[in-house]
């Protein structure tokens, strides 16, 4: 079998949108089909890392492979769940603006620290939590990655933070990452029964058309509290309205964003 890793950055410069739960939830509904997942917390935040159980812990983050004092394989942590790894993130992380800054290969940093898993070929899927800025560690990550996510609120400011990231990606691909594609954009905090959403909705797909996911993240409670227990709302909850839509979305994910070749199909009961 021919497996090839697929890199995907989940951006948006724009917080609040739903990136971060987006993360975890796609993981592990990911992980939960049979798909291998790292996942990379690329926010000093690290609101991916309690999400998935973990505590931040000083030396355990990309931070010191991109300093050149660990090796990748070193910060690489399990999670409470099969398939699913995670390099978490610390506050040190902060400073990686301003290392990166200085350095000549500051657009190539992450790709080239990814490049031993990613030859290695055990994940399926790396998926990157970007920073919610346009910053030095967003722009390399994008760099570094095959496609960009971009979860969305479903209101009209949110149109401006999508052009800023699209003009970005553009940036991109006319320079060091030709071959970098829109993966996706996922509407999320979604409330049909407003006008406002269906207007919105409706502008993102007649500009963007096949881009955008056909599954929508609804607002949901229990989509909310399941952070502050660490753990994803698919095992949190796994009949909420919030996980059903993100089991949903990872099917349709992977339809997209295809990793293996003459790969069987996942039972029912894996993708339940």
């Amino acid at each position: 079998m021919t497996k090839r890793t697929q890199i995907i950055a989940v951006a948006n410069q724009k917080g609040g949108v739903g990136k971060t739960t987006t993360v975890v939830n796609l993981a592990a509904a990911l992980a939960r089909q049979r798909r291998t997942v790292l996942v990379v917390d690329l926010d000093p935040q690290a609101n991916a890392t309690g999400g998935l159980g973990l505590e931040k812990t000083q030396g355990v983050s990309i931070y010191p492979v991109l300093m050149g004092t660990a090796e990748i394989a070193d910060v690489i942590q399990p999670t409470a769940y099969d398939n699913l790894n995670v390099i978490p993130s610390e506050v040190d992380l902060a400073g990686a603006e301003i290392e990166i800054a200085r350095r000549e290969d500051h657009l190539n940093v992450i790709r080239d620290a990814l490049a031993p898993v990613r030859e290695s070929g055990v994940f399926d899927y790396i998926l990157l939590d970007c920073p919610p800025s346009l910053g030095i560690v967003m722009t390399s990550s994008l760099a570094a990655a095959d496609g960009v996510l971009v979860p969305m609120q479903a209101e009209f400011l949110a149109m401006e933070g999508l052009g800023l990231i699209t003009n970005l990606l553009a940036q991109l691909q006319a320079g060091p990452n030709s071959g970098l594609q829109l993966n996706g954009i996922l509407l999320t905090m979604v409330n049909m029964v407003a006008t406002q959403t269906k207007d919105v909705i409706a502008m993102v797909k007649e500009r963007f058309g096949d881009r955008v996911y056909e599954t929508t993240i609804p607002r949901n409670i229990r989509t909310s509290e399941a952070p502050s227990y660490g753990q994803p709302v698919i095992h949190y909850d796994p009949t909420c309205k919030g996980a059903v839509a993100y089991r949903a979305f990872a099917k349709e994910f992977i339809a997209r964003t295809p990793t293996r070749f003459e790969e069987e199909e996942p039972t029912n009961d894996q993708i339940a």
